[in-house]
């Protein structure tokens, strides 16, 4: 066998891998496939096609002798030891840019959904039901005339600005460096400080990849700087925000709603976010479409076809040394 595949991917990989002439095997299991199965898995495989929900540690990349590439069925990294598997020789590569438009579109539903509290309504016709349409009753706020302020303007983050400019939302924008002067203009996003961001914005949204220096980029001091009427959105990765401690910020009011499609010990969730009215949950959703799972399909497939081949894969995420 020349492939492990430890996650059922679209046929969109498997056409790719049998015209390429490569052998496989795709883990069929409901659950999350465990360690000791995907350690005996790999342990004859040149390459191994894994979804980043799947830790690939120093155990599992020892156990697989003949590996030759890891393909990430996902943009993140974090669950895989990248720095081992580059002094082991083997390429790491992941699924950039194809779902940075379903992720976008994500998060635009939820910013919408929180603001014109659409599950809050959607819970109180399944259960009490109204008296009728009245002025006052159940109100939301529109996104027009709001400001966005978006933490991360790279692939994800750009979509995101671009849908929320055509609802005249004012934008935004934290990160590193300053993006060029024609993407700011295009998207009618401002570049400030973190701390500007989250004294002005009216929802923050988060779009920057998990790492040591992001984890916790929200927390208390950064809480307290928010309005507190401000309602933060989460479709990047779960460590970005202390999620121990944002139940108790919602809960005392310090921002007003949190919508998160990510956590911080996923899958797992909280007792206390589940039981908040002013937060929206939902499973990792972020890039569930049909288009950007085929796209990331074809993208792992290609890169173990090309390392068959000799070439060189494409997105190598670790500096490999040889």
């Amino acid at each position: 066998m020349d492939v492990f595949i430890a996650d059922k991917i679209p046929e969109e990989a498997l056409q790719i891998l049998k015209k390429s002439g490569l052998t496989f095997e795709m883990y069929q299991g409901e659950e999350l496939i465990d360690k000791k199965t995907l350690m005996d898995k790999v342990s004859d495989v040149k390459y191994l096609i894994t979804p980043l929900s799947t830790q690939v540690d120093k155990e599992v990349i020892d156990a697989a002798p003949e590996l030759k590439l890891i393909a990430n069925f996902g943009a993140g990294t974090n669950n895989i030891d990248l720095e081992y598997a580059a002094a082991k020789e083997i390429p790491v590569t992941n699924t950039p840019y194809v779902s940075a438009v379903s992720t976008a579109e994500v998060t635009v539903a939820l910013i919408l959904v929180l603001k014109h509290r659409v599950v809050e309504g959607d819970s109180l016709m399944r259960t009490t039901g109204f008296n009728g349409w009245a002025p006052l009753f159940f109100l939301g706020h529109q996104l027009a005339g709001k400001t966005v302020g978006i933490i991360g303007l790279g692939q994800i983050g750009r979509e995101v600005a671009r849908r929320l400019h055509a609802f005249d939302m004012q934008i935004l924008y934290t990160q590193r460096k300053q993006a060029p002067v024609d993407v700011e203009t295009e998207l009618g996003a401002k570049y400030v400080s973190k701390d500007e961001l989250l004294k002005s914005a009216d929802i923050v949204t988060l779009h920057i990849p998990a790492t040591k220096d992001t984890f916790h980029y929200l927390g208390e001091r950064e809480f307290k700087l928010m309005k507190n009427s401000a309602v933060l959105v989460n479709a990047a990765r779960g460590q970005v925000i202390d999620e121990k401690l944002l139940p108790e910020m919602l809960a005392e009011k310090e921002i007003a709603g949190a919508a998160l499609d990510v956590y911080e010990k996923e899958p797992a969730v909280s007792d206390e976010l589940k039981h908040l009215s002013n937060v929206i949950l939902t499973p990792h959703v972020g890039n569930a479409t049909v288009e950007a799972r085929d796209a990331m399909a074809q993208i792992v497939a290609q890169n173990v076809s090309l390392v068959a081949q000799g070439q060189s894969a494409k997105y190598i995420v670790n500096a490999v040394k040889k």
